[in-house]
This record gives structure tokens, sequence and C-alpha cells, in this order.
């Protein structure tokens, strides 16, 4: 096993976890390309625990090796690195309440927690609410100096207006205190709380918020709206078509990559899956058709739908389903795939959960059912394929007639 070097670390893009040749258990986490991060695997009383040591450019090599050293130093006296990192002296806890605010201490977590998130768009949600309405309130104040009236101040104006956002956002307040508390930066109540606190001044979040649907095309439309797709000479029409012809997510088909496709069939790995578990998707011919497509558009590309090696934007799709004078979402695709498994198919109930790979709320049922059903999905994925190629009733004066 080779030493990590500065330049191979830098240059470094492999997703996947790289261990260095210098210091046992040390590994440089590789997320992205722009996110790296240092941990150290270690083992103390029979257990395996994994330590956080920092990310990458911020921490150089040599600053993770001699960190990791030292943390294993700790842990061959038979204490661990962790905890102790959490046992500061009075003194020094002191010197860091009047050092830390609650905006340098929020930044600090954000960063600490973000190797356990897939996707840096959680990063940036919380770094996004906490500065949009948690700052300006009490950014500047010290850890143990914020009240439940300061948490009240942030939340009640947003509480019945953006009910969601709100919700979450005392989620993330709740952990950002408990982390001060649990490292001795604040001691009592933690004043985000919910369970027997907030929950007897706030209404609860479910009877002031309105449950919003992504807007979806009625499932009879389909066959007349494909249609428009394939009339339409953009790489745009032929990601949605697919999007719709294997009721994927938007991000699962714009990040999707050609060596993900084998024998008629694409796996979506685990990471980029909302549930976090690699999906395989049977292929219909017009999807095939829309690959090939959309790789003599561009055929030295690593995407499945890309222009000189960039994949399409997030927004892509949605701009052509709006361009096209529509008042839905790319989303709501699947619901107008459910919808036509519920209304027009003799299909079993959990092909359509396993097609959309949605979660079984069952536990029996999930314990029992953990196939995925592949040979029956690619007749349900048939079904619809042959069902969107179809015109709807209302648009055509034949069926309509009959």
């Amino acid at each position: 096993m080779k030493a990590l070097t500065e330049l191979q670390v830098k240059s470094m893009n492999h997703i996947g976890r790289h261990a260095d040749g210098i210091v046992k258990g040390l590994h440089l986490w590789v997320k992205s390309p722009k996110h790296k991060y240092w941990i150290l695997r270690y083992s103390l009383n029979g257990k395996r625990k994994d330590m956080s040591i920092g990310t990458y450019p911020k921490k150089s090599v040599k600053e993770a090796r001699n960190e990791a050293i030292d943390a294993k130093r700790i842990v061959d006296n038979g204490i661990d690195p962790i905890n102790n990192k959490k046992t500061l002296t009075e003194a020094n806890i002191e010197r860091e309440q009047k050092k830390l605010s609650f905006k340098e201490f929020a930044l600090q977590c954000v960063e600490e927690k973000a190797h356990e998130w897939r996707n840096q768009k959680h990063a940036d949600q919380w770094v996004y609410t906490l500065k949009e309405f948690a700052f300006p309130v009490i950014g500047n104040k010290s850890l143990d100096s914020i009240t439940t009236n300061d948490i009240l101040s942030i939340l009640k104006p947003i509480w019945l207006t953006k009910t969601n956002t709100a919700v979450r956002l005392r989620g993330r307040l709740e952990w950002i205190l408990g982390s001060a508390t649990t490292q001795g930066f604040r001691d009592g109540l933690n004043p985000a709380s919910w369970r027997g606190h907030l929950m007897t001044v706030l209404p609860s979040p479910r009877k002031v918020a309105k449950t919003k649907h992504h807007p979806s095309l009625p499932y009879h439309q389909i066959g007349e709206f494909v249609a428009k797709l394939g009339q339409m000479d953009c790489l745009s029409a032929l990601a949605l078509e697919f999007t719709i012809l294997t009721a994927a997510r938007t991000e699962e088909t714009l990040a999707a990559k050609r060596n993900e496709i084998k024998d008629e069939l694409w796996t979506v790995p685990a990471e980029r899956m909302k549930a976090g578990k690699e999906q395989r998707v049977p292929l219909v011919p017009r999807a095939i058709e829309i690959l090939r497509i959309a790789k003599h558009i561009d055929p030295d590309s690593e995407y499945l739908f890309s222009r000189n090696g960039r994949r399409l934007c997030n927004m892509a799709m949605l701009a052509l389903v709006k361009g096209m004078g529509y008042k839905i979402t790319v989303h709501g695709f699947r619901a107008t795939f459910r919808t036509w498994c519920e209304e027009e198919t003799m299909h079993h109930d959990s092909l359509a959960k396993k097609a959309l790979a949605h979660t079984i709320k069952d536990k029996v049922d999930e314990a029992y059912n953990r196939g995925d059903l592949l040979k029956k999905r690619l007749k349900l994925m048939e079904d619809w394929a042959k069902f969107c190629n179809t015109p709807s009733i209302e648009q055509n004066p034949i069926l309509k007639a009959v």
C-alpha cells in the first residue's frame, strides 16, 4: 500500500475510500472531486469506530497524518479519541464559550456532519436556512446565552407561512444546540426541543401545513404529451421521454452514466437513490433507442444525456415542460405513472412501488418481499410504454366515436 501524496490527493477523483500507506487506518473519503474527507478507522474494546479528522484541502496530508498519529496514541492508552475531544477542561470550555459564537459553532457542525450526507445539497440547505433565518437573530450570541425566546423569535415569523422550512430549521437548531451541550458549551434544556417544550407554544405542523403535491399530467393525456416530445429535436426532450418511460426521478436521469447500462438494464447506484438502495430498471425498446440517439449527439461523454461532455442542467427538462405550455413538474410524471397503474392495469401494487423505488412501509411485507421483481416490472414498463404511445380519447376522434 503506497503512501498518499499531496499531488495524488489533490487530483484524486475516484469515488470511495483511499487508504494511506503510512498511518494505518487513515483514509481519504472522496465523495466527489470537490468534497474529500479524512477519516481514521480504529478499534477500541472490540468495537470498530470511524473518527472524522477534517476536510481536504483545509487539512493537508501531513496535518491529517499528524492528527491521526496523535489519536492512535490516545487509543493505545485505552481512551476513545472521539470522546477525548469532548472532555475539555473547564478552563478550555470557558475560553471556547467566549470565542465561539452560535454562527461559528453552527458552521463547524455542518462541516463535521457533511461526511454523513450523500448529497452536497443537504449541506447547502442547512447553511441557507441558518443564514436566512437563524443568524440574524442569534448568530453573534454565545452558545450558553441562547434561550427559548430566541428560538421562538426565529420560528414564529415563518411557522405559519413557511411551515416545512420552519420545521426543518427547528430540527437543525435542536441538533446544533444539542451538540453544544454534549461538548460542554452549554447546560440545561435544549431551547429548540419540540416534545414537551416548543409543542406547548407552537401549533402542530400537521394542522397548519397543507400538503402540496407535485402538479402532474392526467394519465389519459400522456400519449398526446409523448407524441409532442417525439416531434421535438432537442436533448431535453429525449431525457424527459426516457424519464417518463423509466418512472425515474430527475436527478437519477441527469446524473446517469453509460457504464450503468448493461444488457437492456439500467442499474442506478445506491448513492444516487433517495432510499439509499441500488435500483435496477428494465429498459423498454424505446428507452434503448433514446439512449442510442443521445450517444450519437455526444459520443465521448460518460453521461447518458450531455453535450460536450457536460450533463444537462437540473432545470432543463422542467424548462422544456413549461415552454410547452404545461403547468406541471417533471416529478409529477411519477404520479401520472402511479395513477395509471391503479386505474388502468391489473398489475400488483407492489410492482408500482418497486418501479418507483418507494420504501415499503409495512415492515413485515418488506421483510418477506426482498426481490426486485425485475421480470414482472419489465412487463409493467412495456405496458406503460405502449400506453404512452396510444393517443388519448380526447385527442383521437376515431377512438372518441367508438
